[in-house]
Parts: structure tokens; sequence; C-alpha cells
């Protein structure tokens, strides 16, 4: 399976019908169909697929039409991130129409090729599941730590600074993880002891 880190924007015209699309990190979703809401209020119409994994690993999909003919938006849209095998991803689509009539199946070509467009500009990247841990160090292992983290490639750990320790939540993928952990062994283990 695949996925992004960034967003991306294409535009694609179809017998004078501008379609904008926008794929994004799921995340990001919601707060971004807001702000094309906002930011295109003549557009004819605002169609969204996305896929996601859930807490027990199933993959989560969904589609809207927003206003076009059922069928014939949202649909094909979810088709090409599943046929991509894209996950954690959102595809949002602006449609300006043109004047021309497209058609049942112009519309689902045209929102079809305005996806694969997208998908033809964005840097794909492996997923990999991530994991949150936590644990705590003294004062002193601070910036050995931090050393390690960026030797894992582990970035924006969230640390906070307690009356006698620090407490660490770090969140990356399995191989990042226990890269982390071997190379941080020590360190963890006088932190723990000194308890």
């Amino acid at each position: 399976m695949l996925t992004i880190e960034s967003s991306f924007e294409e535009t694609t015209e179809v017998k004078h019908s501008k379609f904008i699309a926008h794929l994004i990190p799921y995340e990001q979703f919601e707060a971004r169909l807001k702000q094309l809401r906002e930011q295109h209020p003549k557009a004819s119409h605002i169609v969204s697929a996305y896929r996601t994994i859930n807490t027990h690993d199933q993959i989560v999909e969904a589609s809207s039409d927003d206003g076009e003919p059922k069928g014939c938006a949202g649909l094909p849209v979810l088709n090409v991130l599943r046929g991509a095998e894209l996950i954690n991803i959102a595809l949002l689509i602006v449609r300006y129409f043109g004047g021309v009539k497209l058609g049942t199946g112009g519309m689902a070509r045209a929102y079809t090729l305005s996806a694969q467009t997208v998908l033809g500009s964005a840097e794909l990247l492996e997923y990999r599941k991530v994991f949150t841990i936590h644990f705590e160090t003294d004062y002193a292992s601070v910036q050995r730590v931090e050393y390690l983290l960026a030797e894992s490639g582990i970035e924006g750990p969230k640390r906070e600074f307690l009356a006698d320790s620090v407490s660490w939540e770090i969140t990356a993928d399995r191989e990042r993880l226990d890269g982390f952990r071997k190379r941080a062994g020590r360190v963890l283990e006088v932190s723990n002891h000194q308890k």
C-alpha cells in the first residue's frame, strides 16, 4: 500500500469544465473540505473520496458525489484510490461547470482523469503503520536522546520537563522504533532504574 506525506494539486479541463484536484493526507480532510467550500463558493461541486485504516487495521473508505448524478463522480475517484492501493489519503475535486454537459459516462471519465492526473504528480510513499511509545529519562540524558532520535530518523518528539525527569512521547514505524530502542537501550535502562 502507498500513501503521501504532503498535499498535491492539479487542474484538468474537460469540455470547458475545470476540475481542480487536491490530494491530501487523510487527517486534513475535514479542514480542507471546509476551506475549499470557503475558497470556491461559485464552484458547481466539490466531490470527495478517502481511504484510511482504523485502529483495528480495517480499511475504511467513502465517497461523495456532492450533487453530481449518483455514482458518476465520487465512486470513480474512489476507484482510482483503490486501484493505486492508496491509504490514509483523501482526494477532493472542485468542479466549475463550463457550459457543456458531459453526460454520466463523460462525467465519470472526467473525474477519473482528474484523479489520475493529480496522482501522476504526487510523491507516493510506502505505507508503514506507526506506533506511539512513552518513556522517561533524567535531565542529563536529554541531549543524548535527541541525538539518538535523529540518528534513528524519528522527528517531532513530544517531551515534558517534570520535577525530576523528562517524559517523552515518540511516534514512528516499527523499524525506526526498534532502531531507536537498540541505540538507546543503555540510556533508557539507566533512566528507568533512576525512577
